[in-house]
C-alpha cells in the first residue's frame, strides 16, 4: 500500500517553531513536534509555495528554522485549474476571499488528491462544522475530498 500523502499547511511548521507560552500554543506546539519528529516518515509531505511565501514573510530567526523543516518536502505547483477551483470555493463562500490563504491550500490537496491536509487552522480548515460544505463543493466541482486534520488526530493511534 502507498503511503498516506499529507500536505502541510502553514500553521504546522508554525507552531513547530511557536515561540508562545500560553497552555493552548504549548499544546499544539507538542503535539506538531511529536507528529513531526516521530510520524511523518510515515507519509508523503507535500507543501505548496503559497506556505512558503507565508513562512518567508516571518521574521529572522524563525522563519529560517520554519523553512528548514520544508527543506526536503516536494513543492505542489498552483496551476490554472487550482486558481479556478480558488474562484468556485470563494464564490460559493466556502473560504474567505484571500486568494493566497486557507482557499489555495484547500484547492491544492484536493486537486493533487492529497489524502490529508495538515492544519491548526480550526476555523476555516479543520472545522467539522464546514466540512459537509467544502465534501459538497469539492463533488459539484468532481474533486477528491482531503480529509482535514491537526497533528493529534495524526497522533491519535498512539493514544
Amino acid at each position: 500500500m502507498a503511503e498516506a500523502r499529507v500536505y502541510i499547511e502553514t500553521s504546522i511548521p508554525s507552531f513547530y517553531c511557536a515561540s508562545r507560552t500560553d497552555p493552548e500554543a504549548l499544546a499544539r506546539k507538542n503535539w506538531t513536534q511529536h507528529w513531526w519528529d516521530f510520524k511523518r516518515a510515515e507519509y508523503e509531505l507535500v507543501t505548496s509555495i503559497a506556505v512558503l511565501d507565508e513562512l518567508n514573510r516571518w521574521p529572522s530567526p524563525a522563519r529560517h528554522h520554519a523553512l528548514a523543516l520544508l527543506r526536503d518536502v516536494r513543492i505542489l505547483p498552483a496551476e490554472l485549474p487550482v486558481i479556478e477551483i480558488v474562484r468556485t470555493y470563494v464564490a460559493h463562500q466556502l473560504m474567505p476571499a484571500d486568494p493566497v490563504g486557507d482557499a489555495l491550500h484547500l484547492a491544492i490537496a484536493s486537486y493533487y488528491k492529497c489524502d490529508f491536509l495538515l492544519t491548526w487552522n480550526c476555523r476555516h480548515l479543520a472545522n467539522a462544522n464546514k466540512f459537509t460544505h467544502i465534501r459538497r463543493v469539492n463533488v459539484m466541482l468532481g474533486l477528491f475530498v482531503p480529509a482535514l486534520v491537526t497533528p493529534l488526530e495524526l497522533l491519535e493511534e498512539e493514544a
